[in-house]
């Protein structure tokens, strides 16, 4: 594992690993894995049982992007990125999924891609 750049980092892997301490994915039930960086937002369905990624996408790939307008804002692409990861899981029959937020605040792009992912009709 890298070293924490900042105070602010550190703080962030502290609370990601006390949420990973009660989130599991199974096979039944994935978890929803988010990361957000500056600039983009990437998302990951994962087995913990079986220590697998099932599938993930990104706010940078051509799926994603073909939903974007030139001035869509990071948060729009977040709802896009719910959007596609939503219709992913349904694709591989998956119907309900536990969100991890990764030590980020719920709010702001993450909160949008959680809603979006809900409103696509996946139980999280």
């Amino acid at each position: 594992m890298k070293y924490p750049k900042s105070a602010k980092d550190l703080k962030r892997l502290k609370k990601k690993k006390a949420l990973r301490a009660h989130l599991e994915g199974t096979a039944e039930v994935p978890r929803l894995v988010v990361f957000r960086s500056n600039r983009h937002v990437y998302a990951q369905v994962v087995n913990d049982h079986e220590h697998r990624v099932l599938f993930g996408s990104a706010d940078l790939q051509a799926a994603v992007a073909s939903q974007l307008k030139k001035e869509s804002t990071k948060t729009d692409a977040s709802v896009a990125l719910g959007k596609t990861i939503a219709e992913m899981a349904k694709s591989k029959g998956i119907k309900k999924v536990v969100f991890d937020r990764n030590g980020f605040k719920y709010h702001g792009r993450v909160k949008a891609l959680a809603d979006s992912v809900r409103a696509e009709g996946l139980e999280c």
